[in-house]
Parts: structure tokens; C-alpha cells; sequence
């Protein structure tokens, strides 16, 4: 059996980077608005719009602050409720406390996406946005979530930390909803170390977040067209400072020509393990659903018929075998998990969200595996499995 991969490596930054890395170091000129035009930061912005089909992009220091600047452009109301996920990371539910509103947790199927049950029945009066966290890349019924919205006037914020490249109905995740929040943390299929980028169709939203992103004095400007309508707000909105500097910009840029064959050797990987671990009774991969075409750079399944004991015997084997699985639900303080975001005070018991994390598990599946190095993470995981399901046998038999 061939030697478990590493799977936490990201790729090397590709060497047109280095040029223009060089150039920025010996000038020193890294904040993205002491160039009159064309800084590395704003070329992104139009590179990245162009890619997504967007007319308006705004690259920031994280995704978490494009969800916060996302909630204040949308101007709500201080403890506006806004309804998201029980199954995200911690940063999003914190986002929404830091831009002043009160999360409302929506439940989550065994299959990873929204509880469209729940959704319908949270979706209330005084629900004033709505963030639909596309979780470790698996999309939600976006059709069955906008159409509700939309009957309900609600926004949709769309978090897809996880889904550049993912689409519904030909339409790219990030542009269904009012805004579409991306990462280029390390782990995501762009990588700055830090960092993030929001896009939207609405010039409002767009002037909005430009100014409070930290578009001071006449900074905004430097933003073309967008010029006018943020000399609207121009001393009229607080500066959170967010901004996105122009070294992260130019370790992006030469990426976006990867996403492609990025997105397309993710999911060949993803497909060729989940066709194997779905020969195993105890282990299974949720199908995506019709309209979604995924880009995933890591994989979910399922523990069947494993009880609490035997699924902490399965990571431990996994991890005898070189492959780390995470379990969302038993491993100690994870950030995935809503009962451990006790920032947010007392919530209601979501069980079924609650009993899928407690036997779902990732496993990161990065683009760059070869098929060697995916048969051993198969070999990994089924034999974990085997190890752990196989029934006890009796002594001398």
C-alpha cells in the first residue's frame, strides 16, 4: 500500500507571482490606493468580477469580512435577526455578531444542506437577511431557498468560503443571492494565507462596502465607475478597515488561470473516492443534488451504524493509517460544531443537525493528489472502517 499524501500542503504559488512579488518589495508600495491605477488589488477586483460574470467585486482581509461588510451594506437594524446555517464555521455566526445582529440557526439534513422543513418555518416577519452557507462546498436548494426569500423580500447573502467554482444551474455560486462572499484562505482553491473578496450586482451594495472596507477620504476614486455613488456615502458610513493589500493581490492574480483545472481535478479526485467508499456499508458519500455541479477540495461521509465509540475508533485507525479524519461532532472544541459557539448564549437543541455532525466526517482531498495517493487514502479510510464494523471473534477461532 502506497504512503498516506499529505493533504494540507497547498500548491506551490504559481512563478508568474514573482515578478510582480518583487517589484512590490523593492517599491515597497503595498496598500492597495497609493497607485493612481491599476494596483495589484484593484486589477483582482476586475479579474475576478470578469471570471464570476459580476459587475462589481471588493477584495478584503478575510471572508469574514466580507459577511460583515455584507451585513452593514445591507443597512439593517441594530439586532436584526438573520437566519444561517447550524452547519458553518464559527466565523459566520460571528460575523453576524459583529455587525450588530442576532443569528437565528436553521437546521441541517444528514445530507449537508439546509432543512428546507425548518428554513420555511424560521423564515418569520423579523427575519431581515438570510446567509446561506455553502459548507465545505455543498450547495442547498438554491431554487427552494430564493424563491422563499424573494416571497418574503428577505436578502440573501451568499457564503461560499468553500464554493468558487461550484455551480447551480449553470449559474456560479456567489452571484444567486444579493452578494457573494469568497476566501483565499490556504486551504481554499485560491490562496493568499488571508484573505477575501465579496461580488455583487447592485451598485449600492457595492458603494456601500467600499467606503466602510476603508475607502477614506478620496480614496474611493480609485474605484472607476463606482465613483459617483460613493461620494454619496462619503463621511456618512463608519471605516472598519478591512482592505486587502496589494502583496496578497499579487500571489491571487496569477492563480485565477488555475481555477479551472483546479475545479476539474478536485472533483475527479472527489468522485473517484466517493465511488469507492460508497462500496463500504459503513461509510457514505450524500449525492449532490441535480442542479449543483460542485468543486470540492475535500470530502464528507457518513458513518453508518457506528456508535460513538466505534466512530472515535475509526478516526484513530484512520489516523494509524496516515489520514487525518476530522468528525465534525467528536472532535473537541470543533468550530463546525453550533453547541461549541458559546458566544452566542443560550440556543435551541437542533437534533438533527446535531446527530448528522456527531458521525460526519472530512477528510481534505486537495486538487493535486495523484491516483496513487488517492488509493491510499481509500485504502486508509475502507480499512479503518473494516477494522472498526469487523465483529469481535471469539478466542481460538
Amino acid at each position: 500500500m502506497s504512503k498516506a499524501p499529505d493533504v494540507y500542503s497547498a500548491e506551490p504559488i504559481p512563478d508568474a507571482a514573482r515578478a510582480e512579488i518583487e517589484r512590490l518589495l523593492q517599491s515597497g508600495d503595498l496598500f492597495r490606493y497609493t497607485a493612481e491605477q491599476d494596483a495589484p488589488v484593484t486589477l483582482l477586483e476586475q479579474e475576478f468580477a470578469q471570471m464570476m460574470g459580476s459587475k462589481y467585486a471588493l477584495a478584503v482581509a478575510s471572508c469574514s469580512a466580507a459577511l460583515f461588510l455584507s451585513l452593514k451594506a445591507l443597512d439593517l437594524p441594530r439586532d436584526a435577526k438573520v437566519l444561517i446555517p447550524a452547519f458553518t464555521f464559527a466565523a459566520v455566526p460571528s460575523a453576524v455578531v459583529h455587525a450588530d445582529c442576532v443569528p437565528v440557526l436553521v437546521e441541517v439534513g444528514e445530507n449537508y444542506r439546509v432543512d428546507l422543513d425548518d428554513f420555511a418555518a424560521k423564515l418569520t416577519g423579523d427575519i431581515k437577511a438570510i446567509i446561506i452557507s455553502h459548507m465545505r462546498g455543498h450547495t442547498s436548494d438554491m431554487d427552494a431557498i430564493m424563491a422563499m426569500a424573494d416571497a418574503a423580500g428577505v436578502p440573501v447573502i451568499e457564503d461560499a468560503a468553500h464554493s468558487l467554482g461550484t455551480t447551480w444551474n449553470g449559474r456560479n455560486i456567489g452571484t444567486i443571492g444579493a452578494i457573494g462572499c469568497f476566501s483565499f484562505q490556504s486551504y481554499k482553491l485560491l490562496n493568499a494565507g488571508e484573505g477575501g473578496i465579496l461580488i455583487t450586482d447592485d451598485p449600492d451594495l457595492a458603494a456601500r462596502a467600499i467606503i466602510m472596507s476603508g475607502a477614506y477620504e478620496h480614496a474611493w476614486k480609485k474605484h472607476g465607475d463606482m465613483a459617483e455613488r460613493c461620494a454619496h456615502w462619503q463621511n456618512k458610513l463608519p471605516l472598519y478597515n478591512q482592505r486587502l493589500s496589494n502583496l496578497s493581490a499579487a500571489i491571487i492574480r496569477p492563480q485565477l488561470a488555475e481555477v479551472p483545472r483546479r475545479v476539474r481535478d478536485g472533483l475527479s479526485n472527489h468522485d473517484y473516492v466517493a465511488n469507492a467508499l460508497n462500496q463500504c456499508d459503513n461509510l457514505d458519500v450524500p449525492p449532490p443534488l441535480k442542479a449543483e455541479a460542485r468543486a470540492p477540495d475535500s470530502i464528507q461521509f457518513n458513518l453508518i451504524g457506528m456508535d460513538d465509540a466505534q466512530a472515535k475508533a475509526f478516526a484513530a485507525s484512520a489516523a494509524e493509517r496516515g489520514v487525518k479524519v476530522q468528525i465534525f461532532g467528536l472532535s473537541t472544541d470543533n468550530a463546525r460544531a453550533f453547541w461549541n459557539w458559546q458566544f452566542l448564549g443560550d440556543q435551541p437543541d437542533l437534533p438533527r443537525t446535531r446527530a448528522m455532525l456527531m458521525r460526519a466526517c472530512d477528510v481534505r482531498l486537495p486538487a493535486r493528489l495523484t491516483k496513487d495517493e488517492l488509493d491510499a487514502v481509500i485504502a486508509a479510510l475502507v480499512g479503518a472502517s473494516d477494522a472498526v464494523a469487523e465483529p469481535a471473534r471469539a478466542y481460538g477461532t
